[in-house]
């Protein structure tokens, strides 16, 4: 295999993300009155204190930030079990067929899981999304028994519930995954909030193989053919954060439904936060969103330290 990282500070990101749960959110502050985002917020990643926020609670749609909890829960399988990371991930015709962003992957065409988690990440492959949970499925508990479960989403319905069950672990309480890619359901469903998002950014983050996925700008991986034969891919991040100093991750995202959406870990002067915008206005905005958010944030924690001097 392949890789390419921008893998910054990873140290300092694991040892800052293992620390208490999440405080109640900052007031919102005139600098960050230009932010286009509907709803955003950041945290310090040591101690889960949301520093600031717009519209931390409202329901939203969060479109491919959904795939950081289908990465998160399948590598704390992994954590368990180190022989999954070999295990290959064949793609149904259900997976194959998922629309949207795609890791190129064929029917019955497949890759070593830990490849499936970068095509999953890095270009956003919603089949990868699909195929990985159809993989899984059939080793998790079911959603509960009065939940009706459309037969276009039975081979997946187990891996949803375990979504499920650990964002209730995760103290995420307006959250409500579908499908395990992106937001499912109607227009009017929505799937989380920035305060949620938050606590997923931090608790994924702290794990040295998701940080590792998030923070690689390319990838190449083997697929192997039904037949026997074998071609590469080659994934690139979409995440434009890569490269750039202090951006280590994590995941963009982005609908009509849901507008531009990114997940954010960063780092400057030792403090590491996690900065979610949903709903920006464009696809480049969200960058734009992120950064205003970050530096209004850290120009604050300069004013109030000189103040304190």
């Amino acid at each position: 295999m392949r890789t390419r990282h921008a893998f910054i500070a990873a140290t300092l990101f694991i040892v800052g993300l293992i620390a208490s749960p999440a405080t109640s959110p900052a007031e919102t502050d005139p600098v960050f009155n230009r932010v286009s985002a509907w709803s955003w917020g950041i945290a310090d990643a040591r101690t889960g204190e949301v520093l600031h926020s717009k519209g931390l609670e409202d329901f939203r749609k969060s479109a491919s930030i959904t795939k950081s909890m289908t990465a998160h829960l399948i590598i704390r399988m992994l954590n368990e079990d180190p022989s999954l990371r070999e295990e290959k991930i064949t793609f149904s015709e259900l997976a194959a067929a998922t629309s949207g962003s795609s890791a190129r992957i064929e029917e019955g065409e497949s890759l070593r899981l830990i490849d499936a988690l970068y095509g999953l990440m890095l270009p956003s492959g919603n089949d990868a999304g699909n195929a990985l949970a159809e993989h899984f499925h059939e080793r998790l508990d079911p959603p509960p028994g009065d939940e009706t479960i459309p037969a276009s989403r039975a081979t997946r319905a187990n891996f949803v519930a375990e979504m499920n069950r650990r964002a209730a672990e995760l103290g995420m309480e307006n959250t409500i995954y579908r499908i395990p890619f992106g937001d499912g359901g109607s227009a009017s469903d929505h799937t989380s909030t920035a305060g949620d998002i938050l606590k997923l950014g931090r608790a994924a983050m702290a794990d040295s193989l998701f940080l590792k996925i998030v923070s690689t700008s390319e990838y190449t991986a083997t697929v192997y053919g039904p037949d026997g034969s074998t071609r590469e891919v080659t994934w690139t991040n979409t995440n434009q954060f890569l490269g750039e100093a202090g951006f280590v991750g994590i995941k963009t995202g982005t609908t009509r439904n849901a507008g531009a959406c990114l997940l954010t870990a960063y780092h400057r002067d030792n403090t590491p936060v996690i900065v979610v915008v949903l709903g920006s206005e464009a696809r480049e905005l969200r960058y734009t969103d992120t950064r205003k958010i970050i530096d209004g944030t850290f120009q604050l924690m300069g004013e109030d330290e000189a103040e304190a001097e």
